[in-house]
């Protein structure tokens, strides 16, 4: 297959559209639904980070986009009783590596990642489907099936679910091409290898990375290799927490990503595991009913009249205080930026949320700034030298 048309561009007035080869055939089968145009510039995009996620670090991966940018991405370590729960799936026994990676990638920003279109680095497995099947999904690209999965995926939404099967060996052409406003753009594809030689010049008076941090660095920065600019990454335990995307101040982007990191946090504490839901509560209403609870508008959810749909017991308010004395103890957080961070206020803002290990191209003339700050905190700072820029 040379050509796929599909229904239509980026909007629905946006015709004729169609994905196609100058040269060859297309490396994709599309086995289940009919994808769209979104769709696929998810896919293709995610499946180059997962890609190289499970280059960098041996393991399995599995990355949630919505709109061109990853809402979370994470390897298939194993969940903890915590976070299986609030990734809802502590009912599920026997995860497989890859299933725990797509829970982990699913569940960091579960808001965002609500219709995500999902990329695996494996063949999808049965225990991956299955967790995939009760989710609100577009759609998924794996270099391949099991059998027993395929036919879970191809019953969701009717059967009208999109799954797509690409060719692993495929490499795409060195040199990539873009047209905007009929004028076509050229430039050498992104190949840059992103391992632990990136992170040798540290710059900061700690300059203790452990393994561990080296990999949340890897995958912090493998993120944003794949995330619309201006980009930051939040990450820890072998998964991105926090993802800041598309914002046009740094700053902003460092508070974004950041808050994203507080929540699935603050989903952790005492508070929100305690939260008695009532029965048949959808998972979106749900997980709606938690963002609303840990953040600014909690009477939303807790004023009378409203708790009752909600909560089967009215919660108590979850005051500054405690959410602040709880963030207090999320530690040795990863950070990733695309590109130099030129003002201290983004490390001040980082500190708030745990960051102990940064990796930033540098570059600032206000790069001594940066570093002292840094060192206010103890933390481990390196630069890389390489934007990551992604539009």
């Amino acid at each position: 297959m040379k050509e796929l048309e599909l229904k239509y561009g980026c909007n629905p007035n946006q015709k004729p559209s169609k994905i196609y080869m100058n040269n060859g055939e297309l490396p994709i089968k599309v086995l289940c639904g009919r994808p769209g145009y979104i769709n696929f510039l998810d896919a293709f995009n995610g499946w180059q980070l997962v890609k190289e996620l499970k280059k960098a670090t041996g393991l399995p991966a599995a990355t949630s986009f919505k709109h061109v940018s990853p809402a979370g991405a994470a390897v298939g370590l194993p969940l903890d009783d915590t976070l299986a729960k609030i990734y809802w799936v502590d009912d599920v026994e026997d995860l497989s590596p890859l299933a725990c990676a797509y829970a982990r990638a699913r569940g960091a920003d579960r808001m965002s990642s609500f219709g995500d279109f999902i990329s695996l680095s494996d063949v999808c497995d049965v225990a991956t489907a299955k967790l995939i099947k009760r989710e609100v999904s577009d759609g998924v690209i794996a270099p391949g099936y099991e059998p027993e999965a395929l036919e879970i995926l191809q019953a969701k939404k009717k059967g009208n679910y999109a799954v797509i099967e690409i060719d692993p060996s495929y490499e795409p052409d060195p040199i990539e091409h873009k047209e905007v406003f009929g004028i076509v753009f050229e430039q050498g594809r992104n190949e840059l290898v992103i391992d632990d030689a990136l992170l040798a010049n540290i710059v900061t008076e700690n300059k203790d990375i452990p393994e561990s941090a080296k990999i949340d660095l890897a995958i912090a920065l493998i993120t944003l290799k794949y995330t619309q600019s201006n980009s930051v990454c939040y990450a820890k335990g072998g998964q991105a927490i926090g993802i800041g995307a598309g914002q046009q101040s740094r700053i902003h982007c460092t508070r974004l990503a950041g808050q994203k990191a507080d929540n699935w946090w603050l989903r952790q504490s005492p508070q929100v595991l305690g939260l008695q839901f009532v029965d048949g509560i959808g998972r979106a209403d749900r997980d709606n009913s938690i963002d609303l609870y840990i953040g600014d508008e909690y009477m939303d959810v807790l004023a009378d009249g409203a708790w009752e749909r909600i909560f089967k017991v009215k919660p108590p308010v979850f005051t500054a205080e405690e959410k602040r004395a709880w963030l207090d103890k999320m530690t040795d957080v990863a950070l990733g930026s695309d590109a130099f961070f030129p003002f201290g206020d983004n490390i001040e803002r980082a500190h708030k949320s745990g960051v102990k290990y940064i990796a930033q191209p540098g570059g600032s003339v206000r790069d001594d700034n940066v570093i002292d700050t840094c060192n206010k905190y103890n933390m481990a700072m390196a630069f890389t030298g390489i934007r990551l820029f992604h539009h």
